[in-house]
């Protein structure tokens, strides 16, 4: 039985570093994403500046869903840490 506990324990660890892991992950692609977003952006305006208002409403909308995407895993990462 001793074995097998510590396998569970180590199972536990590695699940827990995974989500760190995760999360730093999920962070990092989402700062990039919305980098990427509003460096097309500012080109986009650059090349067409009458279009701005459409520009930067689609910009703001696709941050948005580049965010929510990195809450959820961050959040998912998260609860792996803790469960």
């Amino acid at each position: 039985m001793s074995l097998l506990n510590t396998i569970m324990l180590a199972a536990d660890g590695m699940a827990k570093g995974g989500g760190a892991i995760g999360a730093g992950i999920a962070a990092l692609g989402a700062g990039v994403g919305i980098g990427q977003i509003g460096k097309g952006a500012v080109e986009s305006i650059a090349r067409q500046p009458e279009a701005l208002g459409d520009i930067r409403a689609n910009m703001i909308l696709m941050a948005a869903f580049v965010e929510g995407v990195a809450l959820f895993g961050v959040i998912v990462s998260l609860l792996a840490i803790v469960l």
